[in-house]
């Protein structure tokens, strides 16, 4: 699908700069950028409904794990073992 998006003449050159120093048309630096962002965007939003879902769970049933035992967990983790997450409880 073609579009059209207007940018002003500042970005333009660096969108140029970029597309020769890399060795590529401006067409794809544009691509990519937008691409990447909307990737972005996405996991971001991912990450906002998970977190959203987390907390309506913990709202109705009340399971949790405490801030210690989560960090031991990522510590184990860190430290390369392998280690399974804490048990949620009330």
């Amino acid at each position: 699908m073609a579009v059209s998006v207007k940018i002003d003449d500042v970005l333009k050159g660096r969108v140029q700069h970029l597309a020769v120093a890399r060795q590529r048309s401006s067409h794809w630096i544009m691509r990519e950028a937008i691409a990447r962002y909307v990737d972005q965007e996405e996991a971001r939003e991912n990450v906002k409904q998970a977190a959203v879902a987390a907390w309506e769970g913990y709202q109705q049933t009340g399971l949790h794990a405490t801030f210690e035992e989560a960090d031991a967990w990522l510590a184990e983790l860190e430290s390369g073992k392998p280690a399974e997450p804490p048990k949620c409880h009330p």
